[in-house]
């Protein structure tokens, strides 16, 4: 079936470009995802404790304002709510694919068309919006053993709510954004709680509370108040940048993080090891009141030695020392740097994405990627934040899409993508500006790619980025003209669907 938009992913970025799509009168298009419902991250995290750690006014569309948050920093329940509340609102359910997991994307020169093979059939498009999220995909240790493993694994993205932890002895594997969230929900049940830690994390105290019935009740009757909330919000948060872009700044939270794991780790040696030893904020900071005091309780053990390898009862880690579990959680994060996406998209010469980003990923703008026409990236190459919403990078990535595809519309023009020299110059200003940066200097990262290249933060404020792609930049295209196809059959509409 031909249609003339095909989106990748129903997250925040696929249900954002449908939302923007449908009001800017692309109406012809189709949503693709592998999985039964939408949500995408906060579908597929139903871990215990999974929440954001963004205010909830911020992450969410600013087109689509919720004067109903319950908190001001929400839970995964909540914000898969809100999103499916998005689809219904915006009457975006029919344009929905669900359970079409996209194999490939093949750019068809000849005729200027994205040729899809789906789960669900196969598809044609003009344009390809891929928002597949750069937390889709669950990363694994290479640790040996794991096949031999007698117990239960499992990655908490892909969490078992039918194993029932209640006694049992847990492994957790990795102390990221995920472990600090679901560990304290499950020390209190579990019989014996190992945590294997190979970096200690930063951990700042949430500032979460319940937002009141007054407040929810004056966001509905006056919007504006919201509006204003909400600004108040991005200010604050853009202001705290400034750490991140001038390391020294940030010396002030350090010490806040610091006294707080005194007050609540009194056992000295159990402090030390959490203790972290690299600059704040070259990895992410997480926001957390209860992860340190679980661990200060006496069924946890916090172990630094490297894991060796995975016995068939247990943990055996450098040294030789066996640590008995029946369960191993992975909290071991995401491929960020390498999306097992890209290697499914395939471009103008034939050449797949995952090549094309050997050995570091650049795109123009972090949104379109030389030698592939008509694609476009949400939350692609170094767009990522350490101090604020995504929401507000995908929502200025979608005003290049739609600028580029009016473009389209009116110079006639068949294809569009960035030229190789406008490409570069993008990403030869994106590394000038981290140099210097925390996640440039501060500490090896999940943000720095194989070679040590940062492909993954954007290295200033959401504001700069934003003002950026908003000046829409014909000369930085390369267009080509669109090539006819006469004698073809009238193609089959998705409204006929």
């Amino acid at each position: 079936m031909e249609i003339d938009i095909a989106v990748i992913g129903a997250g925040f970025g696929g249900l954002g470009a449908a939302i923007r799509l449908q009001q800017a009168g692309f109406t012809d298009y189709l949503v693709f995802d592998r999985g039964d419902d939408v949500g995408g991250t906060w579908r597929d995290n139903s871990y215990p404790g999974c929440a954001c750690d963004v205010p909830s006014h911020l992450y969410s569309f600013s087109f689509a304002p919720n004067p109903g948050w319950s908190h001001t920093f929400s839970g995964q329940a909540e914000i898969w709510d809100y999103l499916r509340g998005c689809v219904d609102r915006f009457g975006i359910r029919p344009r929905l694919r669900l359970r079409h997991e996209v194999a490939t994307a093949t750019w068809d020169d000849k005729r200027q068309r994205w040729r899809l093979r789906t789960s669900g059939g196969e598809y044609s498009a003009r344009v390809l919006i891929c928002a597949a999220g750069p937390l889709s995909e669950p990363a694994e240790p290479d640790i040996p053993g794991f096949d031999a493993f007698t117990g239960t694994v499992f990655h908490s993205a892909r969490w078992r709510h039918d194993h029932d932890l209640t006694g049992r002895r847990v492994a957790v594997i990795g102390t990221g954004a995920s472990a600090v969230q679901f560990v304290p929900r499950i020390q209190p049940v579990v019989r014996r709680l190992t945590l294997f830690q190979r970096t200690p994390a930063w951990v700042m105290p949430r500032r979460s509370r319940p937002v009141s019935r007054l407040e929810q009740a004056a966001y509905r009757a006056v919007p504006g108040t919201q509006r204003v909330t909400r600004a108040g919000l991005y200010l604050l948060r853009e202001a705290m940048a400034v750490g991140f872009l001038h390391p020294a700044v940030n010396r002030a939270a350090a010490r806040v993080s610091l006294r707080t794991l005194r007050r609540q780790v009194t056992d000295p040696r159990l402090r030390e090891k959490l203790t972290p030893r690299y600059a704040m904020g070259c990895k992410r900071v997480l926001i957390s009141n209860d992860y340190w005091p679980a661990l200060t309780r006496p069924n946890v053990d916090v172990v630094t030695a490297p894991v060796e390898r995975i016995a068939p009862d247990g943990v055996v880690t450098a040294g030789g020392t066996h640590h008995p579990v029946d369960t191993i959680i992975l909290g071991t994060g995401f491929h960020v740097t390498d999306p097992p996406v890209v290697s499914r998209i395939r471009g103008r010469d034939g050449r797949n994405l995952r090549a094309a980003w050997t050995p570091s990923m650049r795109a123009y703008r972090g949104t379109m990627v030389s030698g592939f026409p008509n694609l476009f990236f949400l939350l692609g190459p170094n767009t990522g934040l350490g101090h604020t919403s995504v929401v507000l990078m995908i929502e200025a990535q979608l005003r290049l899409v739609l600028a580029t595809l009016r473009h389209l519309r009116d110079t006639g023009a068949g294809t569009a993508e960035p030229t190789a020299e406008a490409q570069r110059s993008w990403t030869e200003h994106v590394d000038r500006k981290l140099t210097g940066t925390v996640w440039q200097t501060g500490c090896a990262s999940w943000y720095l790619d194989a070679t040590g290249r940062n492909t993954t933060i954007w290295p200033g404020y959401a504001t700069g980025f934003r003002l950026r792609l908003r000046r829409f930049r014909p000369a930085d295209l390369r267009l080509a003209p669109a090539v006819s196809r006469p004698g073809e059959p009238e193609r089959e509409r998705a409204d006929a669907v």
